[in-house]
């Protein structure tokens, strides 16, 4: 009978991160157009929706990183219906490919190295579903709305965070 409660203790322990980083990230996502709005700087470019994806990626489970890529962009259109459901949804399948790459890669690859390569081979993927997009249904929408090196940046800046918490994790 103990051995079942120190089971269930150390199951919602481990539970707690996993809760506190989906209620941030969806409270983040949430309150994106006021913070956009308060501090002037359309927030969107720093990719909020892949930071909050990587964050749990590092610190919780795989699962819990397919339930947010596919559920962020939808949560978002929900909420603010921005980006429109069309985007939403390229956005989730973008997303949801980052995290089966990046889990397939870190196999064989360094951490650094396959977020890197998952996040651009996502991004290539994504823009030709929206090129696709663009042709059939969304004939107004730019193809690439943030610039090329601002998505450079962020990146990197991703990649560097991601091996640099599981380098210390490990540790």
């Amino acid at each position: 009978m103990k051995a079942n409660s120190a089971v269930k203790a150390i199951s919602i322990r481990k539970s707690i991160p996993t809760i506190i980083i989906n209620v941030f990230a969806l409270a983040f996502i949430y309150l994106m157009p006021t913070f956009s709005h308060l501090l002037s700087f359309p927030l969107y470019l720093i990719e909020p929706m892949r930071l909050m994806l990587i964050i749990a990626m590092v610190h919780t489970n795989r699962y819990n990183a397919y339930a947010l890529a596919f559920t962020l962009p939808l949560f978002s259109f929900a909420i603010a219906a921005h980006p429109v459901f069309i985007k939403s949804l390229l956005i989730a399948m973008e997303l949801a490919f980052m995290v089966w790459l990046y889990f397939q890669l870190s196999k064989y690859w360094n951490n650094f190295v396959s977020i890197l390569t998952s996040i651009w081979a996502s991004k290539l993927l994504y823009y030709g579903m929206k090129y696709i997009a663009i042709i059939l249904v969304l004939p107004k929408e730019p193809l690439v709305s943030t610039p090329l090196y601002l998505q450079v940046i962020t990146s990197i800046i991703f990649s560097a965070y991601l091996f640099g918490a599981l380098y210390f994790k490990k540790q």
